[in-house]
């Protein structure tokens, strides 16, 4: 029998369940021999004090009937996943997905082959984590069918049933114990969920560089994960999912700077803190894990600005390291480095990493142009580049001033004849 918890307890759930658009599609779904349940993550966290960002849900109609029942409520329907059995409502803009009752019959580590049911016990059987698997209906019960809420209480991640098959049926699962755990646990890795992960390991060979991507994304922000960072550098999985070394030390050293370095709660400053010391690092996270131009962009100027720093934030002279990082900004945009500051540390002479962030954060917009050269009778072409270039570094060299003066003298010297200024 479906344990079951009543819901009037929990006042989210209640909240939720009073929500208009939560409220008219569930009344859309139900009667006439169908339920529908809230499903998944929603669940989990209203039960756990998290905000909900999306709400999925779980019926015992198929696909065709869930979008009759909406074109009849006035939603549209969006068949986003019609092979599964998930069709996407949307009321006033606000999606929800649909998915009918379903039992896997084939898997082969990254995808499965199901057939649909009635039976949300049955439904439960086939999903990862136990915490995943409570369900709400419309009435306002919790319905849990694996010892998720004993789980959840306990904060600890744990697959349905075996956990080598759970991982067998689709080897993310590997992952996303990870990321779960670090965003949701408390206390050690599940013993039985890690061991069959690591047996199996090999597997994540077999994902596509996109849904590791996605995964690992979400993993390395969560709030735990630094520690299951170091959890997974025992277990050997970096160096099939980022194909080379990572700098565990480095990304946990960052990231206990992110209340001064904001950047690093983003993705993309976590990986590269996580897996970049050259351009070279960068080109290859690009390809392996299918980034986007934007994201590549990024980790590849952070990768030159962390190769420019080596050694200057040792030095002695104060004047130089603030040059540097004068042109780093110029080349780079000061949040790139912020970030590669973050990620390098103080180095040994510990410089105020604050200090050097307000430094960046500080330096303006390179005010010269071409057309200024061009008003001082400078013709088109290639020396329009060397003169401006000669300019910036005296720019940099003087403190990077706005004034008019100030900007007409370092035109004037740009021009002249003579080696540039040093």
């Amino acid at each position: 029998m479906t344990p079951v918890m009543k819901g009037g307890a929990f006042d989210g759930l209640d909240k939720l369940l009073r929500d208009r658009e939560v409220a008219e599609v569930l009344d859309a779904l139900n009667g006439d021999g169908e339920e529908t349940r809230i499903v998944g993550g929603a669940v989990r966290n209203l039960l756990m004090g998290l905000p909900v960002t999306e709400v999925d849900l779980a019926s015992t109609a198929l696909p065709n009937e869930v979008t009759r029942r909406a074109a009849l409520a006035g939603f549209k329907a969006v068949p986003t996943g019609i092979e599964h059995g998930t069709v996407t409502l949307v009321l006033r803009g606000r999606p929800f997905e649909v998915t009918t009752l379903r039992e896997d019959i084939e898997t082969d580590g990254r995808r499965a082959v199901v057939r649909f049911g009635r039976d949300f016990a049955a439904d439960a059987l086939r999903r990862d984590f136990t915490m995943n698997a409570l369900t709400l209906d419309r009435a306002g019960e919790v319905h849990d069918a694996v010892g998720g809420l004993t789980d959840l209480k306990a904060r600890r991640v744990r697959f349905i049933g075996d956990a080598r098959t759970r991982i067998k049926e689709d080897f993310l699962r590997i992952l996303r114990l990870f990321r779960f755990h670090a965003s949701y646990a408390t206390g050690p890795l599940d013993a039985e969920g890690l061991a069959a992960a690591i047996s199996l390991r090999e597997g994540l060979r077999l994902l596509s560089a996109e849904r590791i991507r996605n995964e690992l994304f979400k993993l390395i922000r969560a709030p735990g994960a630094t520690a299951t960072a170091q959890e997974m550098l025992a277990g050997g999985f970096w160096p099939l999912i980022l194909g080379g070394v990572p700098h565990v030390s480095r990304f946990t050293s960052a990231i206990e700077r992110q209340s001064t370095f904001p950047e690093m709660n983003e993705a993309v400053s976590r990986l590269a803190a996580l897996a970049l010391l050259a351009s070279e690092d960068a080109a290859r996270l690009r390809h392996r894990l299918r980034l986007s131009n934007a994201e590549a962009a990024s980790l590849s100027s952070i990768a030159s600005i962390l190769e420019s720093l080596q050694g200057v934030l040792s030095q002695s002279d104060d004047a130089r390291l603030k040059w540097e990082i004068a042109r780093l900004v110029l080349d780079n945009g000061a949040k790139n480095v912020r970030t590669a500051l973050a990620i390098a540390g103080a180095g040994p002479r510990s410089h105020d990493l604050l200090e050097l962030s307000r430094f960046a954060d500080a330096i303006p917009a390179f005010p010269l142009s071409g057309a200024d050269l061009i008003r001082r009778g400078i013709r088109p072409g290639p020396e329009i580049g060397r003169l401006l270039a000669k300019a910036r570094i005296d720019w940099i060299r003087r403190g990077c001033p706005l004034e008019k003066p100030a900007l007409a003298s370092i035109l004037e010297r740009a021009t002249e004849k003579g080696p540039a200024p040093n």
